[in-house]
C-alpha cells in the first residue's frame, strides 16, 4: 500500500534548510534538538536570518554543540548583541545523546544539522541527523535520479 505523504504543519515555521547535507551526506536517524539561544539569537532567527551552511554538530565531554552556525547581529540589540558563530548547546535526552556518541564513532559517520525551525509552541528547534559522507561517484548518481525525475516529470505534463 502507498504511503500518506506528511502535510507541511503550519504552525512549524522553517528558518533555515540546509540542503547541501542532503547532497553530500547519505542520512540515517533523525533526531529533533532544542537549542540553548540568547535574546538577541532568536530575535535574529525570527527575522529568518541563520546560516547553517557551513554548520556541524560535534560532541564536547557528554555535551553536543552546534558549532560555526552564522546568527547575524540583531540591528536593534547594540551593545548587548551575541557573537556571530559562537557554540550553541543542543538539547537532548542523555540517552539520545550516549546513541549519538556511539554511532560516530563509527569510521566516517557524522552529525550535520538538517534545519532549523520554532514549533507551535513557539521554541526554537533543530532538526539533525547521523549522516554518512557521499563518495563523488554517488553525488553523480543522485545528480542523474534527480534530473532524469524532472525530465520525466516533464514528459508526462506535456502529455496530457
Amino acid at each position: 500500500m502507498a504511503q500518506k505523504k506528511k502535510k507541511a504543519d503550519p504552525n512549524r515555521k522553517v528558518v533555515a534548510d540546509n540542503r547541501a547535507a542532503r547532497y553530500h551526506y547519505a542520512l540515517g536517524e533523525k533526531l529533533e534538538a532544542g537549542i540553548m539561544l540568547l535574546g538577541t539569537e532568536v530575535k535574529s532567527l525570527r527575522a529568518g536570518r541563520i546560516n547553517l551552511g557551513e554548520a556541524y554538530v560535534g560532541v564536547a565531554g557528554s555535551e553536543v554543540y552546534l558549532y560555526n552556525a552564522h546568527i547575524p547581529e540583531y540591528l536593534q540589540g547594540n551593545r548587548f548583541n551575541h557573537e556571530l558563530r559562537r557554540p550553541r548547546k543542543l538539547l537532548l535526552h542523555r540517552k539520545q545523546i550516549d546513541r549519538l556518541i556511539v554511532s560516530i564513532q563509527r569510521q566516517g559517520m557524522t552529525i550535520v544539522p538538517l534545519r532549523l525551525y520554532f514549533n507551535e509552541r513557539g521554541m526554537a528547534k533543530c532538526e539533525i541527523s547521523v549522516a554518512e559522507g557521499k563518495k563523488l561517484h554517488d553525488k553523480r548518481q543522485a545528480t542523474k535520479e534527480r534530473d532524469w525525475n524532472r525530465e520525466k516529470a516533464r514528459l508526462l505534463r506535456s502529455r496530457e
